[in-house]
């Protein structure tokens, strides 16, 4: 490792999204470090199953920047291109005028997938130490199963539904379980990522492709209060058309967060009949910003600081499920796009 400013010439394996369906790993050259950048050689990156398989499959909507709030992944999204935001590394050179103290740390980045890259020290977050590379590549899913546990405000003794268990909904999952609430309920329809959600606490979980199974999960909304329907439904499942079971699992003034990033897909979402009486409260819960609410108290770094504590207190990493070479990535994204249901979170590992 190099102990002092360096402006050597780096070179990286790149992830590369070519077309639709299709990726590539390539060499490039990096260029000098400038005044106040780090190189950061890379350790481990978590593969999306959510948002980067929409990319994957070629279905973002070609006017919508990938990510307005970082540097590496604004812009619209044309073939070829870089993506990925959950990224851990060791800093292994600094540039010009940059504290000699940067050297050798553990800091996640919110980069794209490669092996090394740049990064502005105020655009990586320190990994503290007591926290390992497996959990820490967490941090931008708990940061958002965070946000969504704030933008939701479950009360005392209510009755929430958390629809879609995958790492968002299963972490989400890790947070409300902490809650004094009436009842905790899933629905997915993978059955490993059902029994994952009973093992991290939830009440009772139910397969949405299946009308006994939800059947069930009305009956349960029903018997359990003096008011049908759930209080606060979380819809992280990623395919429009559960918006509609959410309706159906709503009571009166019932609370409808989604989390889900639907792409270019869409649905038809019945909003007549008793969604429309039922004065239902839908909202969008995004990552990026603060509620407004909480801006006065809340800042990112506090957010980020709550992240760690919850990274340490739930180990995140037992949801890993593959480790896969970086120069395997190609095989990755098929085994996610063509068998789903084997894979609960797959991370990349670097030389």
């Amino acid at each position: 490792m190099k102990n002092s400013h360096s402006c050597e010439n780096s070179s990286a394996e790149q992830l590369w999204f070519t077309a639709p369906l299709q990726v590539e790993v390539r060499r490039a050259g990096l260029p000098p470090l400038a005044a106040g950048e780090l190189l950061v050689r890379a350790q481990l990156s978590a593969v999306s199953a959510g948002t980067e398989m929409l990319l994957y499959r070629g279905q973002i909507p070609a006017d919508m920047t990938l990510d307005a709030t970082r540097s590496t992944l604004q812009g619209a999204p044309a073939y070829p291109l870089r993506y990925g935001y959950a990224c851990v590394g060791q800093v292994e050179r600094i540039g010009p005028q940059v504290d000699a103290a940067w050297l050798g740390r553990r800091v996640f980045s919110f980069a794209p997938h490669a092996s090394r890259f740049r990064a502005r020290c105020e655009d990586v977050i320190v990994v503290p130490d007591d926290v390992p590379a497996e959990a820490a590549v967490f941090l931008a899913n708990m940061e958002t199963a965070v946000n969504l546990l704030q933008d939701g405000q479950p009360a005392l003794g209510e009755r929430v539904v958390v629809l879609g268990q995958g790492i968002v909904g299963l972490l989400l999952d890790s947070l409300l379980v902490q809650c004094p609430l009436q009842s905790l309920h899933g629905v997915d329809g993978l059955e490993a990522r059902r029994a994952r959600a009973l093992h991290l606490g939830v009440d009772g979980v139910f397969d949405p492709l299946d009308a006994d199974d939800i059947e069930a999960l009305r009956v349960l909304l029903r018997e359990s209060g003096s008011v049908a329907g759930a209080d606060l439904i979380y819809e992280v499942s990623g395919v429009p058309e559960a918006l509609n079971l959410a309706i159906d699992l709503s009571g009166y003034t019932s609370r409808i967060v989604i989390g889900s990033w639907y792409g270019s897909k869409s649905a038809a979402i019945a909003l007549g009949g008793e969604a429309h009486r039922n004065r239902l409260r839908i909202s969008t819960s995004q990552v990026s910003t603060l509620a407004p609410e909480l801006s006065g108290r809340w800042t990112k770094e506090r957010r980020f600081e709550l992240c760690w504590d919850m990274l340490r207190r739930t180990t995140p990493q037992t949801l890993i499920t593959h480790r896969m070479p970086f120069g395997e990535a190609a095989a990755l994204y098929t085994l996610l796009h063509e068998s789903p249901g084997q894979v609960m979170q797959a991370v990349f590992v670097y030389d």
